[in-house]
């Protein structure tokens, strides 16, 4: 009897492993637009010094294992930045036709990593600027998910 029960349940069994098993890895993987957000985005500009990019590459999980080279913060709105993704359409550096350059200046940090700094000690250059930015977008709804460049 228990032998039927459990022949009975053990496709059941098979089904739903099969489907932790595919859903599980994507529940923690972090999408192409967040990962722009925690990587590009900074509304706040109250507290921007020399310091700023050391904190900022350090606190948005940026020098794990290596020294970005590069990375650049925006500060304006969200909403902002994604409606550069409806504006003038250009060629990224790699090729692709997704990217669009922003029709007004934007408020920045370059953060640029100084010679001969080497991890696990990664020191930055913070460069304020105001320039048109060019990011690469993608999905539904159509969202900046690479920061191409600024101009």
């Amino acid at each position: 009897m228990a032998q039927e029960k459990f022949f009975s349940l053990f496709p059941l069994l098979v089904l739903v492993l099969l489907v932790l098993g595919c859903v599980q890895p994507s529940l923690g993987k972090e999408s192409r637009a967040k990962k722009f957000q925690r990587q590009h985005m900074d509304p706040d500009t109250s507290a921007i010094s020399s310091g700023y990019c050391n904190q900022m590459m350090k606190r948005r999980n940026m020098i794990d294992g290596w020294c970005k080279p590069v990375n650049t913060f925006v500060h304006e709105p969200l909403p902002d930045v994604q409606a550069v993704c409806l504006q003038g359409s250009v060629v990224c550096k790699n090729g692709q036709p997704n990217c669009h350059q922003s029709s007004s200046r934007m408020h920045i940090t370059d953060c640029r990593l100084r010679n001969g700094s080497k991890y696990p000690k990664c020191q930055y250059q913070t460069m304020q600027k105001e320039k048109s930015i060019i990011v690469a977008c993608e999905g539904d709804p159509y969202v900046p998910v690479h920061f191409d460049a600024s101009v």
